[in-house]
């Protein structure tokens, strides 16, 4: 007698048409790296000191060269500190000073620690010695920052923090936000359309009238109503605007789901063996519908990334103490204007490369499930 055989199920079958899609197993790599970015970040493994001033603010990109970056350090610029001394520092008192001593120096006895000399009693001071003192210790350190902003692949910013690991950093809380408003989002719309399409008749409707007004207010400007009347800034509020109200697209799909297969065959086998609508709801049909949720929670996922930049664009994003991506093209929009581009360009390239990656592996994901793709 021949063993019997299990037949592979439909998340196994899945898994294998993904894998056959080197485009899918590519998108699936980049995302994956993200979050592994992502929870180092969290961890301070890595970007751990994003907000340390390591170089010259808007020192140029590495990869410029050293003939660009010594043109752009030389450009003239109120305020910016790597032209608070773009020249040699001169003592205007040295070369008295030192004809005063060359003088004295039979009777002198050995500067003190202000510069001063004597001669019979009679003390002669170097007004500017520890003026100039802090000035050529200041101009050191400007300096040994010129050179530290030579292996900034991205340069720095405005107060010579690292555009690289400030972007790293901006990735754990672009792609928190992203992923976690993306999971409130699902369960709700997952629970509210399991609801209205289970049982139907008045909840349905009733649901369906809360869908209707979510709806009827384009979605940008619910976020931004909600975001000034709640009039508070942080991760979390983020968080809360974007998956309260972003639930809809999932109820929409979820309830479909739910009125096709409440009549079917599995869930009546159900019934008749006394199996209570909250079981039949979320243990008999939810595995059978589950796929629309994940595929989904990948959509969204992609949407809120993109909202909390606009969010954090207009101001109404995370706060001055954290940055994301978002927080970084707020910035970025001031300094290119000034030609300082690398911000915007890092910032750019990092959620261009997430979301396009996001988006691909949702895509074949979409596909890898369809249960009509043999």
């Amino acid at each position: 007698m021949k063993p019997r055989t299990k037949s592979a199920g439909l998340w196994l079958l899945a898994w294998r048409r993904l894998l056959a899609d080197r485009v899918a197993v590519v998108s699936m790599v980049v995302v994956g790296l993200f979050l592994v970015m992502m929870a180092a970040s969290g961890l301070n493994l890595i970007a751990a000191h994003w907000n340390e001033e390591v170089a010259v603010g808007y020192a140029p990109p590495a990869f410029l060269g050293a003939a660009k970056r010594a043109a752009a350090a030389t450009v003239q610029h109120a305020g910016n500190e790597p032209n608070a001394y773009p020249g040699t520092v001169k003592d205007p008192l040295a070369t008295e000073i030192a004809e005063l001593r060359a003088q004295i120096a039979g009777s002198a006895t050995p500067a003190g620690p202000e510069g001063e000399l004597s001669i019979d009693g009679i003390k002669v001071v170097d007004p500017l010695a520890t003026e100039m003192a802090e000035i050529l210790g200041s101009t050191k350190a400007v300096e040994e920052k010129r050179e530290l902003a030579d292996a900034l692949p991205f340069g720095a910013d405005k107060w010579g923090r690292d555009v690289v690991s400030k972007t790293i950093k901006g990735s754990e809380t672009s792609i928190f936000v992203g992923l976690t408003a993306a999971l409130v989002a699902v369960v709700i719309g997952t629970v509210l359309g399991a609801f209205a399409g289970y049982y139907g008749g008045k909840v349905d409707d009733f649901f369906n009238w809360f869908y209707s007004v979510f709806t009827a207010i384009p979605y940008m400007l619910l976020i931004l109503a909600i975001a000034a009347v709640l009039n508070q800034r942080g991760v979390m509020a983020v968080v809360l605007i974007l998956g309260l109200t972003g639930w809809t697209g999932i109820y929409r799909l979820v309830r479909a789901e739910y009125l096709k297969h409440k009549s079917r065959e599995y869930v009546q086998a159900a019934d008749a063996i006394g199996a209570s609508n909250r079981r039949r709801m979320f243990v008999h049909i939810f595995p059978n519908i589950s796929h629309v949720s994940l595929v989904q929670l990948s959509v969204n996922t992609v949407g809120f990334i993109k909202s909390e930049v606009i969010l954090s664009f207009l101001g109404f994003g995370v706060p001055v103490d954290k940055v994301s991506w978002g927080s970084m093209l707020n910035e970025a929009q001031n300094e290119l204007i000034l030609g300082y581009w690398w911000q915007l360009v890092a910032a750019t390239i990092a959620m261009a490369l997430l979301v396009t990656a996001f988006s691909m592996f949702t895509d074949a994901l979409r596909d890898a499930l369809d249960p009509k793709i043999k």
